[in-house]
C-alpha cells in the first residue's frame, strides 16, 4: 500500500464530498466502486494479484475522506505493487477538481441591530456553539458584543487601509498657548497603557489615562517569565512582594509540540521543553488595577468607560475629542503628548501607516476554565507553550497553548498566524466556532460540564520591519505603543511581553523627549521597540501562514515547525530560551538557519512559495540590516555605554536632540544582548 495524496478540502461537510466524489468526479475507463466515506477506482487491465498464500489484492486505488478539526480531509492509497495505471494523471485531475469544486470561502459576520434583538438572537443562526457558550459566561452577553465589536473595527481597518478613517488632524496655525493644557501625557487605552501611563507619572508627568471599556476589564489573561517582568522592579513601578501578589501561578515547565502524523520521520520532532518561557501566569486585572492605583496616586486620572473621537494637534498642544459612553455627552481635554495604546483596533495607527499598518495578525480566541476537566487531564505544574494537534484546517494552521493559573483555572487559548488580506481579514467569531468544536479533540473534556470563567480574545498583529524608519510609531506631539506601535516578535512574544521587556527603553526615551520639549514626529520616531534580530525572524511566522485562496499540503507548515523546533530541542536550554525572547545572535541564528536547510534542503523553497518574491526581497534587506547592526553593534558594545557618561554633561544640555538619538543607538545595542 502506497500514499499518493494528502488534500484537506476548507468545508465541514463531509457528506458532500462523498457525494462530489461518488457522483459527480468522472473518470473514464476506470470502474468507480462507491465506499461508506468514499470511492473505490479499480482499472480491468489487471487481475487480482496474489499476496502471499491465501489473500489476494486487486490494482486499485482507494479515496477516502474524514472529518476532525471542522474541516475535511481526503488521502487516496494504491494498492498492490504494480503501479496503477494513469495515477498521476488521475491525482492531478482530482487535485485541481476538487480545489475548484470546494473552493476557500471567508464569510463575514452578519450585520446586526442590537436595538432590535440581543446579541445571543442574531448570532445564533450563524455561530451556534459560541452562542450557547457565551450564555454559560457570567457575563457572556457583554463580552461577546465586544468580540463583534472588535472584529467589526479590524474589518474596517482591513478594507479601507489605502483611506483609513482620519481621526488625527493638524492644524495649520497654532491657537497660541493655552493655559487650560491640563496634561503632558494623555494615553488612549487602559490595558497596556497603564503600564507606560504609570512609570511617567512617577517621574513626575501629569498624566490621563482614557479607557473605553470599565478600567480593568481584561479579554486576555498575561504570562511572562521572571527575567522579564524584573524590569517592572528595576524602574520602580512594582516591588517585589506586589509582583509576588500578582502572580497566580509558576510553572516546572512548558511544552512546545506540533503534530506530526503526516511528516517523513527524519522530519518528526521530539518535545521541546521552555522552562523559562511564559511560565509565570499572571492575575492581569489585579495588575492593571495596582498600575492605575499607583498613577493616580502620583497625579493621574483615569476616564473609563470613554470613547476616543478624534485629536487636534498643533505645534503647541493637542486637543482630544473624547465622549462618554454611558452619557454619550462629548469634551475636550488638552495635552502635549497623545499616546496611542488601543491596539490593533486603533484608527490612529491605520492613519499613521494606510496598507503597511500590519502585515501579519494572529487571531486569537480561548477562555479562562474554572474547573471541570477530568482528573488527569493537565498537570497544573506545566504550561502548553505552543501545540498543534492536526494539520493544515480550512486555510490555517491552528495552534493551542494551555496555562494554568489561580487554583483550578486553565487559560486555553486558539490562534494562527495570518496574512493581512483584505478578501479574508480573519474572524474571531469564526475562530471562536473552531475553538468550542475542537477543544475536546485537544484536550479531553466534557464541554457540558466545564465551569466558563470568561472569555479571552483579540488581535496580535505583527509589521515586518526593514528597518527602525520603515514604519510610522509616531508624528508630531503622538506616540503609539504595544499592539498599535506593532513592533513586537513575530514568534509568540507579542503586546504585553514586548512592552514589558523594552518598558525601559521607552519610558526613558520618551522622558528625555519630554524634558527637552522634542516632540515632533522626527524624534518621537526614535522611541520604539525595534530589534534587527527580531525583524529577520519575521521569516518564521511566514512560515507558519497559508496565503489566502491557497491550497498547501495539510502537512507542510507541521513539518517546518517541528523541523525548526526540533533544531532547538537538540540545542542547550540557554539557545531555546534566547531564540523565543528575542536574545538570539547573529551567529546563533546562522548556525540554526543551516541546520535547518541541511536536515530539510526544500525548507527555503517552501518558504518562498509561501512569502513571495516581495517578502523574499524584504528579508534580504532584513538580513543585511541585521548584519551591519551586529558588526556596528560588536565595534560600539565595550565602549559606547561609558563613553555616553562621560559626554553627556557636555551634550545634553546644549543639543538634547542628539543625546536623544545617542541614547536611542545605546539602546539598539544591548537589545539583542542575551542577559544572564
Amino acid at each position: 500500500m502506497e500514499e499518493l495524496l494528502y488534500l484537506e478540502i476548507p468545508t465541514s461537510d463531509i457528506t458532500s464530498v462523498i457525494n462530489w466524489l461518488q457522483e459527480d468526479f468522472k473518470i473514464d475507463k476506470l470502474t468507480k466502486k462507491p465506499t461508506p466515506s468514499g470511492i473505490r477506482l479499480v482499472s480491468a487491465k489487471f487481475k487480482d494479484i496474489k499476496i502471499g498464500v491465501t489473500e489476494s489484492l486487486p490494482v486499485e486505488l482507494s479515496i477516502f475522506v474524514w472529518y476532525v478539526q471542522r474541516t475535511t480531509y481526503l488521502k487516496v492509497f494504491q494498492w498492490g505493487h504494480i503501479r496503477f495505471p494513469r495515477a498521476k494523471e488521475i491525482i492531478r485531475q482530482l487535485t485541481t477538481e476538487i480545489n475548484n469544486h470546494f473552493p476557500h470561502e471567508y464569510s463575514e459576520p452578519p450585520v446586526i441591530e442590537l436595538s432590535k434583538q440581543s446579541i445571543f438572537e442574531a448570532l445564533s443562526p450563524y455561530y451556534p456553539l459560541t452562542v450557547k457558550y457565551f450564555q454559560q459566561m457570567p457575563r457572556g452577553e457583554y463580552d461577546l458584543q465586544r468580540v463583534y465589536w472588535w472584529e467589526q473595527q479590524w474589518r474596517k481597518g482591513v478594507k479601507n487601509p489605502q483611506n483609513p478613517k482620519q481621526v488625527v488632524f493638524e492644524r495649520k496655525q497654532s491657537i497660541g498657548p493655552n493655559s487650560q493644557i491640563s496634561y503632558d501625557l494623555i494615553y488612549i487605552g487602559g490595558a497596556l497603557g497603564v503600564i507606560h501611563a504609570a512609570v511617567m507619572a512617577r517621574l513626575g508627568y501629569k498624566v490621563l489615562l482614557v479607557e473605553r471599556l470599565s478600567f480593568g476589564r481584561m479579554n486576555r489573561e498575561w504570562n511572562i517569565s521572571r527575567d522579564e517582568i524584573q524590569s517592572l522592579i528595576n524602574l520602580g513601578l512594582l516591588t517585589n512582594q506586589e509582583v509576588e501578589s500578582i502572580i497566580v501561578r509558576e510553572y516546572k515547565d512548558g511544552f512546545n509540540k506540533f503534530f506530526d502524523g503526516n511528516n517523513p520521520n527524519h522530519l518528526r520532532a521530539p518535545i521541546l521543553y521552555t522552562p523559562r518561557v511564559l511560565n509565570i501566569a499572571l492575575d492581569s486585572e489585579k495588575l492593571l488595577q495596582l498600575c492605575g492605583a499607583k498613577l493616580k496616586a502620583a497625579g493621574g486620572d483615569i476616564l473609563d468607560e470613554t470613547e476616543f473621537i478624534h485629536a487636534e494637534i498643533d505645534k503647541l498642544q493637542v486637543d482630544v475629542t473624547l465622549k462618554g459612553i454611558p452619557s454619550q455627552q462629548e469634551k475636550v481635554v488638552s495635552g502635549r503628548v497623545l499616546v496611542d495604546a488601543m491596539g490593533t483596533a486603533s484608527p490612529i495607527a491605520w492613519q499613521l501607516n494606510g496598507i503597511r499598518t500590519f502585515d501579519s495578525v494572529c487571531p486569537t480566541v480561548g477562555a479562562v476554565i474554572d474547573g471541570g476537566f477530568e482528573p488527569g487531564v493537565w498537570d497544573s505544574q506545566y504550561g502548553d507553550v505552543l501545540n498543534s494537534h492536526g494539520d493544515i484546517s480550512r486555510g490555517r494552521q491552528l495552534i493551542w497553548e494551555l496555562f494554568p493559573g489561580k487554583n483550578e483555572e486553565l487559560t486555553v487559548y486558539l490562534f494562527h498566524y495570518h496574512q493581512v488580506n483584505y478578501h479574508n481579514p480573519g474572524s474571531l467569531l469564526e475562530m471562536y466556532e473552531d475553538f468550542f468544536t475542537i477543544l475536546p479533540e485537544y484536550r479531553r473534556c466534557n464541554l457540558e460540564k466545564l465551569v466558563w470563567k470568561k472569555p479571552t480574545f483579540g488581535y496580535i498583529p505583527g509589521h515586518f520591519s526593514t528597518s527602525d524608519s520603515d514604519r510610522i510609531v509616531a508624528s508630531e506631539r503622538l506616540l503609539t505603543i504595544g499592539d498599535a506601535a506593532s513592533l513586537q516578535s513575530p514568534l509568540v512574544f507579542t503586546g504585553f511581553g514586548s512592552l514589558v521587556r523594552n518598558l525601559e527603553r521607552l519610558t526613558t526615551l520618551l522622558n528625555v523627549a519630554l524634558k527637552h520639549d522634542l516632540l515632533s514626529a522626527s524624534h518621537l520616531n526614535k522611541i520604539h521597540a525595534f530589534q534587527s534580530n527580531a525583524a529577520v525572524t519575521w521569516i518564521f511566522s511566514k512560515g507558519m501562514m497559508v496565503p489566502t485562496g491557497k491550497f498547501l499540503p495539510p502537512q507542510r507548515i507541521n513539518v517546518i515547525l517541528n523541523n525548526f523546533f526540533g533544531l532547538l530541542a537538540d540545542e542547550p536550554p540557554e539557545v531555546a530560551d534566547d531564540f523565543i525572547k528575542d536574545k538570539f545572535s547573529w551567529l546563533t541564528f546562522n548556525r540554526l538557519a543551516l541546520k535547518a536547510a541541511f536536515k530539510n534542503p526544500a525548507l527555503l523553497l517552501w518558504i518562498y512559495q509561501m512569502a513571495g518574491l516581495k517578502d523574499m526581497l524584504c528579508w534580504g534587506r532584513n538580513y543585511i540590516n541585521f548584519t551591519c547592526n551586529t558588526i556596528i553593534s560588536g565595534l560600539l558594545n565595550s565602549w559606547f555605554s561609558q563613553f555616553l557618561k562621560h559626554i553627556e554633561s557636555r551634550i545634553k544640555p546644549h543639543n538634547p536632540g542628539l543625546w536623544l538619538r545617542l541614547l536611542a543607538i545605546n539602546y539598539v545595542i544591548y537589545a539583542n544582548k542575551p542577559k544572564r
